[in-house]
């Protein structure tokens, strides 16, 4: 990690008192929009909702890419490239900015403004349990990726990869998102393996947790469908696991 300001530690992405996750995760503008040299393909205006649909996970400020089809960021039994790793270990933006400023491919993109805790705010946290993201791209972006860290897990995300944009201007389409392990990390459910605000956003109290990843639990798995809480550390269940989907997507082009 750096100190840039782009690459960001758990405890700067994610403050130990859980109020404010998104400070230096971009606030609600665009991340990085690529070059305006669209060969006559005029610009066309999104409006991204993100809903965390959990009754116990809080995400990280969702992020989300428009692109042209060859952009991959993540697959079902691939093993996690790094900025899938960082945002799913440690709610760390820093390689998915280097991965949007690199490729052209990916036309434009957007960070929320906070983290995202489930509708009834167990932790009486006062953040929202949706946001909106307006995004505008060139006619070549055809696709949407969103990815988002579930915060009370040890390597666990909310996304979708590459799935089709609204092709109509004042159309508009619905996906459901589900949870992700990226096998990179043993699901040890302890307050220790995790990130502070797994314990603040929900449960409240002192912080808890750490802010570096442990190579003494490192794992050298594949993405997968995420198991759950198991309850075998410190998350109960019944407060932190989900059923699936995870997140909702309205897509809108305006």
């Amino acid at each position: 990690m750096t100190d840039d300001g782009q690459q960001l530690s758990r405890r700067s992405v994610l403050t130990a008192g859980g109020a404010a996750l998104g400070g230096l995760t971009l606030g609600g503008a665009s991340v990085a929009a690529q070059s305006d040299n669209d060969n006559g393909n005029g610009a066309r205006s999104y409006r991204v909702t993100i809903t965390n649909l959990t009754p116990g996970q809080p995400f990280t400020p969702p992020a989300v890419a428009l692109h042209r089809p060859s952009v991959e960021v993540f697959a079902v039994g691939n093993e996690a490239n790094e900025p899938t790793q960082q945002i799913a270990e440690n709610g760390n933006l820093g390689p998915l900015l280097e991965l949007i400023e690199e490729t052209d491919a990916i036309r434009a993109s957007a960070a929320g403004e906070s983290p995202l805790v489930p509708k009834d705010d167990p932790g009486d946290t006062g953040l929202p349990y949706y946001q909106e993201l307006h995004l505008e791209a060139d006619a070549s972006a055809r696709y949407l990726t969103f990815i988002s860290m579930l915060i009370a897990t040890n390597d666990g995300f909310v996304g979708l990869d590459t799935v089709p944009l609204p092709r109509e201007t004042n159309s508009s389409v619905t996906y459901y998102a589900n949870g992700y392990d990226a096998g990179t990390e043993q699901n040890t459910e302890l307050f220790e393996d995790l990130v502070p605000p797994a314990k603040t956003l929900i449960l409240g109290g002192e912080p808890e947790g750490t802010d570096e990843s442990d190579p003494d639990i490192a794992e050298d798995g594949v993405i997968t469908p995420h198991p759950g809480i198991k309850g075998v550390g410190n998350l109960p269940p019944s407060v932190y696991d989900w059923d699936e989907p995870a997140a909702v997507l309205q897509v809108e082009q305006l």
